[in-house]
């Protein structure tokens, strides 16, 4: 079942962004990883920011979380995170289908350049990178993520009706 998480949840969302994060330690800089991946003052700057979190749940846990975030002309999805033991059994693609549902303008997703399984998901689930130029344009427009992240971030657009889905304001 995927539902929109609630105040009470804060606790399984920092757990679950703490422990799906694990699969990118060693493969984003060290520069930008820490331990925890995401303090629990970090999470709260984000749901403070606007980020919406939702999670799959199976037997009253939250196994999965994926954030929406509205920015401007854009919906950004932010933290996809699946517990370790959850990984690789639809619980991503189940969410990103449901916040997909939800999003009224172009959605962008952001993740690490390295991290090419996280990239082929959401390929393969109706999304296409961009090219460095564009990321970074995107990336200082509608994130509020340190310079050195962008460096060695990517960001993928939505594909509608075999095109991409960009702002309204897009440079082209």
């Amino acid at each position: 079942m995927i539902r929109r998480c609630n105040n009470s949840d804060f606790e399984q969302i920092y757990a679950i962004i703490n422990d799906g994060a694990r699969a990118y330690k060693g493969v984003i800089p060290d520069d930008c990883w820490a331990e925890p991946y995401m303090s629990k003052d970090e999470l709260l700057r984000e749901l403070a920011a606007g980020v919406d979190f939702f999670g799959c749940e199976t037997n009253g846990n939250l196994n999965g979380v994926m954030g929406l975030q509205s920015v401007n002309d854009v919906t950004l999805v932010r933290h996809a995170y699946v517990l370790t033991s959850s990984q690789r059994q639809g619980v991503g693609a189940t969410l990103l289908s449901h916040l997909r549902q939800l999003a009224k303008t172009p959605i962008l997703i952001g993740t690490w350049a390295d991290a090419g399984w996280a990239i082929r998901f959401y390929e393969r689930h109706g999304f296409r990178l961009l090219d460095a130029k564009d990321a970074d344009y995107l990336m200082r427009h509608y994130w509020r993520i340190p310079a050195r992240q962008r460096e060695v971030s990517v960001v993928l657009a939505e594909v509608v009706h075999g095109q991409l889905n960009l702002p309204k304001l897009w440079p082209q």
